[in-house]
């Protein structure tokens, strides 16, 4: 045989083994075998990498919902005119406010003027009645209000609490506090339905709530409910955390208020005295006080103290308030 014959007899001898070795795993059960066991070893991580991957999914889920609620909330601090009305509880339209505005602003000039005779005075006195005194009542409305929520809330979400555990669908625990539950919780609740009549989804409804009721109670509640709708989970478990978070932020401001009392009670000490010293001069010694608003520079002097009385009243005022 010539060298070309045993060339050819030899590639096809290594060709036949390539195969051969390839192959004969296969036939023999060994990469089944492999396969198998490779299974059986790994079953119990990759059922946890499955329970794994659930879990980074839900927490995937609930950072986009909270990052949704905190740019709807972001958006939020730039409120209209019409969203302070209705955070007060208000019934006005826009016009009716501005109307009453003006007639305050008015009014307080005119007074002003009749008792300075100066009309830089009534000037200053139609800015502070047009946009300080309604401004001040409107945010007292608000505040009031928004603290009659927080005491009654808490009671609310334990009403879910118990439907929801008793079997009732969320829909229903939310019915009987928009027709049981005391005001304003009752009438936000009943916003709730009405918007859930009109097509929307719960955690929908939910999430215009703390556009009319700013509080951190009302962010908690509508972050809950809409994480909850997305993301599942147990709800009257979550809410009962969030009950228990209320009830003690309650207690927290309860502390807070208690331990700055002192604090509140110089602060208004402070404030009355000069007025309560001015009446007593004034009662002792009428013609003395009297240069006060009689002369032109009096009354300069005694708009002067007026402001810097309101501005360190503003102050105290900041040093006591906390932020629970």
């Amino acid at each position: 045989m010539d060298s070309r014959s045993l060339l050819i007899i030899g590639l096809s001898l290594a060709a036949a083994s390539g195969a051969a070795y390839l192959i004969f795993p296969y036939l023999s059960g060994d990469v089944r075998g492999e396969k198998r066991q490779a299974h059986l070893l790994t079953r119990g991580p990759v059922a946890r990498g499955d329970r794994q991957v659930d879990a980074t999914a839900r927490r995937k889920q609930v950072a986009d919902s909270l990052k949704e609620l905190e740019q709807r909330n972001a958006k939020q601090k730039k409120r209209s005119l019409e969203t302070r009305i209705a955070q007060a509880g208000l019934s006005l339209s826009k016009q009716g406010y501005l109307i009453a505005s003006c007639f305050a602003g008015g009014l307080t000039a005119l007074l002003i003027f009749l008792l300075s005779g100066n009309p830089i005075f009534g000037g200053a006195g139609l800015v502070i009645g047009g946009f300080g005194l309604p401004s001040v009542w409107l945010s007292t409305m608000t505040k009031r209000r928004l603290k009659k929520f927080t005491l009654e809330f808490p009671n609310a979400v334990d009403v879910i609490i118990r439907g929801v555990k008793a079997g009732l669908p969320l829909a229903d625990c939310l019915r009987i506090i928009a027709s049981e539950a005391a005001e304003p919780v009752r009438g936000e609740f009943r916003q709730i339905i009405e918007a859930q009549t009109l097509g929307l989804s719960i955690s929908e409804a939910v999430e215009r709530m703390p556009e009319r009721i700013p509080t951190p109670e009302a962010n908690f509640f509508a972050i809950v409910i809409t994480i909850q709708q997305k993301a599942g989970g147990n709800l009257g478990e979550a809410l009962s955390n969030l009950s228990r978070v209320l009830r003690e932020r309650k207690k927290m401001a309860d502390k807070v208020k208690a331990m700055s009392s002192e604090a509140r009670a110089s602060a208004y000490i402070i404030g009355s005295l000069p007025i309560a010293v001015a009446l007593l001069v004034y009662i002792t010694s009428p013609a003395y006080i009297e240069q006060l608003w009689l002369k032109e520079t009096g009354r300069v002097v005694l708009f002067a103290c007026f402001c810097m009385m309101a501005f360190g009243t503003f102050v105290m005022n900041k040093m006591i308030s906390f932020d629970i």
